[in-house]
């Protein structure tokens, strides 16, 4: 199989079910220029209780059970935070399956086993490139330095838009990186440069650097990649995936030598080391080194590389990031180390993949260095939870509980436009009685809920859709070629989880969704791919054989997380947000008291086209008197963008959205709006901004168009932000001005 990228130009987190198609994966293999001690063959038993974390409508697939097991425990070592010098944030969580490991004061892990003669170390590392708090901004954004070297020159750009977890004293803290808004393209059309670490502004949902410190952040703090235990088709992926699967190895092989030397009479003593700061010349390693005494042999299972070995390396030719050791190694008595590089793909990326089989034969190979027999365990430490999180999902204690849970209830949803059925169905199922034995569904798809006696008609309509992909192609080797639905930001996908969504077929159960990766270029000159791809881990037969078909619908991976204060992050909030705010004034509502019309709709295929919008307004838009559109206020509150245009404060209320690209609203509308809010004392920013919305369509048959949006950040990505005070003041006016006369 080919290598992707390179043969050519639900809201609760469980263990989803598991398919139990099998087909053939690569294995890793090595060229030895030394033997080992011992040549056995090892057979893997995975720890019991071994569970992905996804969001719930996502199943693994392809990949015999054995597979799968061995990827979702890898995948739980790749989860572990461990930036430079801050590895003891992974130790913990790996203190319940390794017993009698010696963390030293350069923060390493090690347990010797056996004694006497001959004398062995086996070694990996557990720090991954992060970065570090460097400054706090008046405004409350992180700013970030690196802490080790990256390999990939899109690393930093990854970032963008995605969440991370501030280390702080205190509790980890969350944040998404800030991204220019994808309805300000014409702002930004001189911006082709790779992004880098300078660029990078931290949202964690603070507005001054009070706030941002009174939720324990400090310089110097380590910043990590927030990301889920993500498994497909029989890999692990993720931030160092190839060094973390070494770790797995080594650290199973050290408890596996423990059983054998209880045993047995087994002679001489091996060392087994998880190292820290590889980043920084490999001087965790160095300092066990140091104090190690003479050594008979030296097996580090370092990070993964596009092609796997396992050689005898002289330690002068050790390469740039171990020649602050050779020193060191040579005081040892050794003048030669074997070095294991397990095969990755998409080396260096945040989605670095390594397969099970190339796993086993790691495990193997940390086994025999030890020169120990037996069976060992593939050992999966605890989920890195222990810390208290700023986005756990505790319920809120405030006014704005509800509409938070509702918000997550559907935003975490997939709905690409056409493929809206998951949101529906979930906004349906929370409409209040009333409103449920009313609801339509109409031949475009929209969601319809009307009351109230027949005459001067308004309707609200706010969209279900979100901008994503559909399956254009299917190359021979399994790679996807994307077509982009709606106005999608392409580099903040790639190399990212990505989901491939089933329909319904009749009346069956839709197919458990397949998980993937959006690939990441191996390299770039400008920022923007002008392809988007995703991998599924399999070829094209197979995908076909599981239903993948032209217009399937894709998505990133989904979870929606709480920033500070009443701050939210999720994929989506465009237009679940809406969505949210027309299904609280809905909950609010007393029908009987209506003396008009109102239409309440969800609709459809907004992104893009605006068509369930058009297919409404067909139907309905001769008798109505006036629509509110019910959509982001796409605003310049972001560090990214100039002030002087489409500037609202988040959690200042809701916008009043007076002209965008697609419409005007009416002075006498616009006071209209301003009056109600003005009598109810409800907060209200009129503004001015780019985009459109389902309003721009129906107007044409004579309703007049007006704009009820909240203030958003870094639109169409998945690390919108918005603030839910502004949210509450939507659903106050929407309430209001249903039943106003």
């Amino acid at each position: 199989m080919k290598e992707p990228g390179r043969c050519h130009s639900d809201p609760v987190f469980s263990c989803p079910g598991l398919a139990t198609a099998p087909t053939e994966l690569p294995i890793m293999r090595f060229t030895v220029y030394a033997e080992t001690p011992v040549h056995r063959s090892f057979h893997v038993a995975l720890l019991a209780g071994a569970c992905c974390v996804a969001t719930a409508s996502v199943g693994a697939q392809s990949a015999p059970p054995a597979d799968r097991q061995v990827a979702e425990s890898v995948a739980r070592w790749i989860t572990l935070a461990a930036p430079p010098s801050g590895e003891a944030h992974a130790l913990d969580a790996l203190r319940t399956v390794l017993p009698g490991w010696t963390r030293d004061n350069m923060g390493n892990l090690v347990k010797r086993v056996g004694r006497g003669s001959p004398r062995r170390m086996i070694a990996c590392a557990m720090d991954v490139p992060a970065f570090v708090v460097s400054g706090i901004s008046d405004q409350g954004y992180i700013r970030l330095h690196r802490t080790g070297a990256a390999t990939h020159p899109l690393w930093d750009q990854f970032h963008e838009a995605h969440q991370l977890r501030i280390l702080s004293a205190r509790g980890d803290v969350t944040g998404v990186v800030a991204i220019a808004n994808g309805h300000f393209s014409r702002q930004h059309r001189g911006d082709t440069t790779i992004v880098g670490v300078d660029q990078l502004w931290v949202d964690v949902g603070a507005s001054t650097k009070a706030q941002a410190q009174a939720l324990g952040i400090a310089l110097l703090d380590p910043v990590v990649a927030s990301r889920p235990v993500w498994t497909y088709a029989g890999y692990a992926s993720g931030p160092a995936a190839g060094a973390r699967a070494s770790c797995a190895a080594v650290a199973s092989a050290g408890e596996a030598a423990t059983a054998a030397a209880t045993a047995t009479s087994q002679s001489g003593e091996t060392i087994y080391v998880l190292s820290s700061q590889r980043s920084f010349g490999w001087v965790g390693l160095a300092a066990v080194l140091a104090r190690a005494g003479k050594l008979d042999a030296l097996t580090v299972l370092d990070e993964g590389k596009a092609a796997g070995s396992a050689i005898m390396l002289p330690v002068a030719r050790l390469g740039q990031t171990k020649r602050a050791i050779t020193r060191v190694i040579a005081s040892t008595g050794l003048d030669s180390v074997r070095v294991v590089t397990p095969a990755v793909r998409f080396a260096g990326s945040l989605v670095e993949s390594v397969a099970a089989a190339d796993v086993r034969t790691l495990l193997q190979d940390a086994a025999r260095a030890g020169g120990i027999a037996g069976t060992p365990t593939l050992l999966a430490p605890a989920l890195d939870t222990a810390r208290a999180t700023a986005n756990a999902r505790r319920p809120r204690t405030d006014v704005f509980g509800a509409i938070e849970k509702t918000f997550m209830t559907i935003a975490d949803l997939p709905g690409v436009p056409g493929h809206e059925w998951r949101v529906r169905e979930a906004i349906t199922a929370l409409l209040p009685a009333w409103a449920k034995s009313r609801a339509v569904v109409d031949s475009a798809g929209n969601l319809i809920v009307a009351v109230g006696p027949e005459r001067d008609s308004v309707a609200f309509i706010a969209h279900m859709d979100e901008v994503s992909f559909e399956v254009e192609a299917i190359a021979r080797d399994g790679t996807v070629r994307l077509a982009r639905r709606g106005g999608v930001v392409p580099s903040a996908w790639e190399g990212q989880p990505a989901a491939l969504h089933f329909d319904r077929v009749g009346s069956s159960e839709a197919a458990p969704s397949l998980r993937g990766v959006f690939v990441p270029r191996d390299s770039a000159r400008v920022k923007a791919p002008g392809v988007s791809t995703a991998w599924f881990g399999v070829d094209s037969a197979t995908l076909v054989a599981q239903g993948v078909r032209v217009g399937n619908a894709v998505t990133g991976y989904k979870r929606s997380s709480r920033l500070g204060g009443t701050r939210l992050t999720g994929r989506g909030s465009d237009d679940r947000t809406g969505s949210t705010a027309l299904l609280h004034a809905v909950q609010r509502i007393n029908p009987n008291t209506l003396t008009h019309k109102v239409l309440f709709v969800w609709s459809v295929r907004e992104e893009g086209g605006l068509l369930g919008a058009g297919a409404f307004g067909a139907n309905h838009g001769r008798s109505l008197q006036r629509i509110y559109s019910v959509d982001t206020f796409v605003s310049s509150d972001t560090p990214l963008e100039d002030p002087a245009f489409a500037y609202a404060p988040l959690g200042q209320g809701f916008v009043l959205r007076g002209l965008d690209d697609g419409a005007i609203s009416p002075p006498a509308e616009r006071e209209r709006v301003l009056a109600v809010a003005r009598a109810q004392g409800i907060p209200v920013q009129p503004g001015t901004t780019h985009g459109s919305t389902d309003g721009s369509a129906i107007a044409p048959y004579g309703a007049p168009n007006v704009g009820l949006s909240w203030p958003g950040r870094y639109s169409h990505t998945p690390g919108e932000v918005l603030d839910l005070r502004d949210v509450e003041a939507l659903v106050r006016i929407i309430t209001a001005l249903a039943v106003a006369r």
